[in-house]
């Protein structure tokens, strides 16, 4: 991919929704600066990228809805789960990121730091499901942050495409990762449900959307037992 050259934080502000080439401490100073506390960071492979937090509806939307569907579904099953928007996790010297949504579940959720820190990944757990809502970056979601989270451990990848109401999910394996329909971090939640709830969007609103997942989760359920 082409680069742009390496930024010095003495001079002009890097440029947003770009990966520029740059070093940990440059990273980290520039991040570090009051005028970025909103903005949303990575770095990977001596690269970083920063974007500008703020969103359109179909973003926030979208988001919304999973998070709720997701929260719907662990109930429904009985799994433990703890959800973070926009959480910023950090291998230091290495790598960072700042998903729109990840999880920790079952014996993980409730190892989840306190406080307003970045979760230290040297000293806590990686999360088990991690979410990008991708208006504007599906490319990158799909290519550099897909390898950042491979390369972070974590179980499961997901990106939705706000575009097509989309869900490209991703078992994350030794070695890179596959497409999968049905999540195994979150046992029996079929992809194909989640995309026809985003896509319901568009007719219905949030309380009538979950009251469908909540009639399709319990005979789900009941099914089950």
């Amino acid at each position: 991919m082409t680069l742009a050259k390496t930024h010095s934080p003495t001079t002009t502000p890097p440029p947003v929704n770009t990966w520029v080439r740059t070093t940990w401490l440059e990273f980290a100073t520039i991040t570090d600066n009051p005028i970025y506390e909103k903005a949303i960071c990575y770095y990977y492979n001596q690269q970083m990228r920063i974007e500008a937090m703020g969103v359109g509806p179909d973003h926030a939307i979208d988001n919304t809805l999973l998070m709720l569907a997701i929260g719907l579904f662990c109930m429904v099953k009985g799994i433990q789960v703890r959800g973070l928007i926009n959480a910023s996790y950090r291998k230091t010297g290495c790598q960072e990121a700042q998903p729109d949504v990840s999880y920790y579940v079952n014996d993980k959720a409730l190892l989840v730091p306190q406080g307003n820190e970045i979760v230290d990944l040297d000293t806590y757990p990686t999360p088990d499901l991690v979410i990008e809502v991708a208006a504007t970056s599906l490319n990158d979601d799909l290519g550099v942050k897909r390898l950042l989270y491979e390369e972070l451990g974590v179980r499961e990848y997901w990106v939705i495409d706000v575009e097509t109401s989309r869900i490209l999910a991703f078992q994350i394996l030794e070695l890179g990762s596959q497409r999968i329909t049905t999540s195994n971090v979150l046992p029996g939640l079929a992809i194909a449900t989640l995309e026809a709830a985003l896509q319901s969007r568009r007719t219905q609103d949030d309380s009538q959307i979950m009251a469908t997942l909540m009639n399709q989760f319990s005979v789900s359920q009941a099914s089950d037992c």
